[in-house]
């Protein structure tokens, strides 16, 4: 299963998220892990922040079934020390408002966030 995860990670920009409703997201796939941002004019996730675990769902690129869903741990990470993970997520982020400084945005008013497939 891990294998078709990190498949299906790596093929979609985006994901469902089981919150207090199914919440569509843009991620990330980095070294084993999901990473999205959230918050501060960044894709809107409450409660996601707070939770130890969630449900993720991923569709198939293809057809728009689902391909696997899955219980992930949920880590709020520290920007700085994880630089290549927040570059990974700067590459996703399609048509940001301010390009250059997006990540700089994100260390202020965001918050990172590392899903890892749980076992």
């Amino acid at each position: 299963m891990k294998q078709l995860i990190e498949e299906g990670a790596k093929k979609s920009g985006v994901l469902w998220l089981t919150l207090d409703r199914p919440r569509l997201a843009w991620h990330a796939w980095h070294d084993g892990a999901i990473y999205l941002v959230t918050g501060g004019g960044e894709q809107h996730l409450p409660g996601l922040t707070d939770r130890s675990q969630v449900r993720v769902t991923l569709r198939s690129k293809d057809n728009g079934g689902e391909l696997v869903a899955f219980e992930a741990a949920v880590e709020v990470i520290d920007q700085a020390a994880a630089p290549d993970a927040v570059a990974a997520l700067a590459k996703e982020r399609l048509n940001a408002r301010d390009g250059a400084g997006m990540t700089d945005r994100w260390a202020r008013e965001s918050q990172v966030v590392r899903l890892t497939p749980l076992p």
